[in-house]
């Protein structure tokens, strides 16, 4: 069953400790399968960033777009620790949603919070 939509920010990645990419929405179970089934082209298709790692939720849009646009404009080791301190492994979040766990493409390596499939 789908979750009820709320915004947030979130953080998805190529894998553990692997490339990453902030995004905001306010239906994550919809923005996930999205980039999931790589709807659209860009960055995150382009490097295979799946894994859903890290959520705030907020009450309104505006406050998570601007939520969103600070974490844009931090390093990557500030986020590799802000995803760390709640999720140690890099644990596809998106199985708490619902969705299924992600499985490694052929050949692929399949880091922690991955089963291989």
């Amino acid at each position: 069953m789908k979750p009820e939509s709320q915004p947030c920010v979130y953080i998805l990645a190529s894998g553990y400790n692997g490339s990453v990419y902030v995004g905001v929405t306010s239906d994550l179970f919809a923005r996930i399968v999205q980039h999931r089934e790589g709807t659209f082209d860009g960055h995150t298709k382009k490097y295979g960033i799946k894994r859903l790692v890290y959520v705030e939720t907020y009450d309104d849009m505006e406050t998570a777009i601007a939520r969103e646009k600070q974490l844009k404009r931090h390093r990557r080791d500030w986020k590799r620790n802000l995803i760390e301190r709640d999720n140690l492994a890099w644990n596809d979040l998106a199985v708490g949603l619902g969705l299924e766990p992600l499985t490694a493409a052929p050949g692929g390596a399949v880091g922690p919070g991955t089963r291989p499939g």
